[in-house]
Protein backbone atom coordinates (compact mmCIF):
# COMPACT_ATOMS: atom_id res chain seq x y z
CA UNK A 1 0.00 0.00 0.00
CA UNK A 2 1.27 3.68 -0.86
CA UNK A 3 1.28 5.72 2.30
CA UNK A 4 -0.57 8.87 2.23
CA UNK A 5 -0.40 12.11 5.01
CA UNK A 6 -3.58 13.88 4.77
CA UNK A 7 -3.07 18.06 5.66
CA UNK A 8 -6.02 19.53 6.38
CA UNK A 9 -7.55 23.22 8.01
CA UNK A 10 -9.56 22.14 11.67
CA UNK A 11 -12.39 23.94 12.29
CA UNK A 12 -9.89 26.12 14.60
CA UNK A 13 -7.92 27.27 11.79
CA UNK A 14 -4.89 25.39 12.65
CA UNK A 15 -3.53 22.60 10.24
CA UNK A 16 -3.97 19.05 11.39
CA UNK A 17 -3.30 15.74 9.40
CA UNK A 18 -3.73 11.87 9.64
CA UNK A 19 -2.33 8.93 8.26
CA UNK A 20 -3.20 6.72 5.38
CA UNK A 21 -2.77 5.03 3.05
CA UNK A 22 -4.34 5.69 -1.35
CA UNK A 23 -7.03 2.65 -1.85
CA UNK A 24 -5.60 0.51 -4.79
CA UNK A 25 -7.39 -2.89 -6.08
CA UNK A 26 -5.36 -6.42 -7.14
CA UNK A 27 -3.95 -5.69 -10.42
CA UNK A 28 -2.86 -8.75 -12.79
CA UNK A 29 0.99 -10.24 -11.99
CA UNK A 30 0.22 -9.87 -8.22
CA UNK A 31 0.43 -5.75 -8.93
CA UNK A 32 -2.04 -3.60 -7.07
CA UNK A 33 -3.41 -1.02 -8.88
CA UNK A 34 -4.40 2.43 -7.91
CA UNK A 35 -7.84 3.77 -8.40
CA UNK A 36 -8.45 6.90 -11.69
CA UNK A 37 -8.15 10.26 -10.06
CA UNK A 38 -8.97 13.30 -12.30
CA UNK A 39 -5.79 15.60 -12.13
CA UNK A 40 -5.55 18.64 -14.41
CA UNK A 41 -1.89 19.84 -13.64
CA UNK A 42 1.64 17.73 -12.43
CA UNK A 43 4.78 19.62 -12.05
CA UNK A 44 8.06 19.32 -10.10
CA UNK A 45 10.26 21.00 -8.00
CA UNK A 46 13.44 20.73 -6.39
CA UNK A 47 14.57 22.10 -2.94
CA UNK A 48 18.40 22.03 -2.44
CA UNK A 49 19.82 20.14 0.91
CA UNK A 50 18.96 22.27 3.96
CA UNK A 51 16.02 23.73 2.72
CA UNK A 52 13.17 24.30 4.80
CA UNK A 53 9.55 26.95 4.47
CA UNK A 54 8.18 29.00 7.27
CA UNK A 55 4.71 28.99 7.87
CA UNK A 56 2.63 28.51 5.30
CA UNK A 57 -0.62 27.36 3.64
CA UNK A 58 -0.85 25.18 0.37
CA UNK A 59 -1.98 27.54 -2.98
CA UNK A 60 -4.22 24.65 -3.46
CA UNK A 61 -5.52 21.33 -2.94
CA UNK A 62 -3.11 18.71 -4.04
CA UNK A 63 -1.13 15.36 -3.93
CA UNK A 64 2.42 16.43 -3.26
CA UNK A 65 4.82 13.41 -4.26
CA UNK A 66 8.00 12.91 -3.06
CA UNK A 67 10.76 11.73 -5.16
CA UNK A 68 13.81 11.95 -2.82
CA UNK A 69 14.87 13.56 0.18
CA UNK A 70 13.40 13.50 3.83
CA UNK A 71 11.12 16.10 5.29
CA UNK A 72 9.69 17.12 8.59
CA UNK A 73 6.20 19.10 8.87
CA UNK A 74 5.39 20.81 11.55
CA UNK A 75 2.25 22.01 12.95
CA UNK A 76 1.55 24.93 14.89
CA UNK A 77 0.11 22.83 17.98
CA UNK A 78 3.75 21.07 17.58
CA UNK A 79 2.37 18.09 15.95
CA UNK A 80 5.39 16.47 13.25
CA UNK A 81 5.35 13.99 11.06
CA UNK A 82 8.17 13.17 8.05
CA UNK A 83 7.99 12.20 4.37
CA UNK A 84 10.23 9.77 3.13
CA UNK A 85 10.71 9.00 -0.58
CA UNK A 86 7.61 7.24 -2.28
CA UNK A 87 5.22 9.15 0.47
CA UNK A 88 2.17 11.03 -0.63
CA UNK A 89 1.11 14.12 0.87
CA UNK A 90 -2.74 14.75 0.47
CA UNK A 91 -2.35 19.02 0.87
CA UNK A 92 -5.61 20.41 1.89
CA UNK A 93 -4.79 23.30 4.65
CA UNK A 94 -5.55 25.89 1.77
CA UNK A 95 -6.61 28.72 5.04
CA UNK A 96 -5.67 29.48 8.61
CA UNK A 97 -2.78 28.66 10.53
CA UNK A 98 -0.61 26.46 7.75
CA UNK A 99 2.60 24.35 8.32
CA UNK A 100 6.36 24.73 7.79
CA UNK A 101 8.86 22.00 6.67
CA UNK A 102 12.36 21.20 6.71
CA UNK A 103 14.81 18.89 5.06
CA UNK A 104 16.42 16.25 7.24
CA UNK A 105 18.43 14.54 4.61
CA UNK A 106 21.51 15.65 2.97
CA UNK A 107 19.69 14.85 -0.56
CA UNK A 108 17.25 17.62 -2.18
CA UNK A 109 13.50 17.37 -1.98
CA UNK A 110 12.65 16.36 -5.63
CA UNK A 111 8.59 16.25 -5.49
CA UNK A 112 6.06 16.06 -7.75
CA UNK A 113 2.94 18.26 -7.30
CA UNK A 114 -0.33 16.95 -8.87
CA UNK A 115 -3.19 19.15 -8.46
CA UNK A 116 -6.51 16.99 -8.62
CA UNK A 117 -9.89 17.86 -9.96
CA UNK A 118 -12.49 19.08 -7.25
CA UNK A 119 -14.54 16.01 -7.96
CA UNK A 120 -12.80 13.54 -8.08
CA UNK A 121 -12.49 10.62 -5.57
CA UNK A 122 -9.33 10.85 -4.40
CA UNK A 123 -9.12 7.26 -2.84
CA UNK A 124 -7.28 8.39 0.59
CA UNK A 125 -8.39 5.72 3.74
CA UNK A 126 -6.73 7.13 6.95
CA UNK A 127 -5.27 4.31 9.16
CA UNK A 128 -7.02 3.81 12.52
CA UNK A 129 -4.71 4.37 15.40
Amino acid sequence: MIRCVRMWTGSDGNSCFEEGILVMKEGERGDFVGLPISVNTLYFRETSSGGSFDWHQDPVPRFVITLSGILEFEMVSGETFTLSPGDILLAQDNSGSGHKWRLMSDTPWIRAYVNYDAQSDLTFQATQS
